[in-house]
């Protein structure tokens, strides 16, 4: 069992988007690591440099009762969005096979009331989530009314820059500067805009394994409704 969760609220960047760190989040982060490895994990979409499993629904819900005051202060969403999807993951795939669309910042939609809520269940070196700023447009967020210039923008950048090499994002690049990172502590929740663009901080000395007892497990829940 863990001690009593400890918030602290950031605002990173030009757009001060917040982002709320929590520290010893879940009372019991091993059962959560065991309840992982008891489950079969896929490839799940495109865009996941990795394997997930479904978390059992209640648990999701569990999470977001939790953490439902917080985005009612921070982020006038009242009441909390409905879980949309909620995972495991585990990234496993190795640098030079990532796909062109895995080396870059992204965001999981465009929508106000979509929140992502990432927990890190991995123990040792394991990385962490970032933070970006597109450089061309000086966009650290993308919304509906972005979504074209910031895509044609991308497209302009590739032509100019070229494809990222083979290998996850960890630093500034010609196209992004990063604005903020959260170091993966074991047992820390971030929320934050599921529409600002971040990418996993996965330096070479995190170990990818397909072991969800060894390897860079996460539980992911993407919160979102109309």
């Amino acid at each position: 069992m863990t001690g009593t969760p400890e918030i602290t609220l950031h605002h990173h960047g030009v757009e001060r988007h917040p982002l709320i760190v929590i520290d010893d989040f879940w009372p019991d982060p091993e059962a959560l690591r065991e309840d992982a490895a008891s489950l079969r994990m896929g490839s799940i979409g495109p865009h996941y440099p990795g394997v997930r499993a479904t978390v059992p629904p209640r648990l999701a819900d569990t999470m977001r009762r939790r953490i439902a005051p917080l985005l009612a202060e921070h982020f006038g969403l009242d009441p909390a969005p409905a879980i949309s999807e909620a995972y495991y993951s585990l990234v496993t795939t190795a640098p030079a096979d990532l796909a062109p669309i895995q080396r870059l910042p992204h965001f999981d939609g465009v929508e106000r009331r979509r929140i992502a809520v990432l927990l890190f269940l991995g123990h040792g070196d394991q990385g962490g989530t970032a933070f970006y700023r597109q450089r061309a447009t000086g966009y650290e967020s993308v919304d509906g009314t972005r979504l074209d210039r910031f895509r044609a923008t991308l497209d302009a950048d590739v032509r100019t820059h070229g494809l990222p090499d083979a290998a996850y994002i960890a630093g500034d690049t010609p196209m992004y500067e990063r604005i903020a990172v959260q170091p993966a502590v074991f047992n820390r929740a971030l929320v934050y805009a599921g529409n600002t663009l971040h990418c996993a901080y996965l330096p070479p000395e995190v170990v990818l394994s397909a072991d969800p007892l060894a390897g860079r497990l996460t539980l992911n829940l993407f919160l979102f409704d109309d």
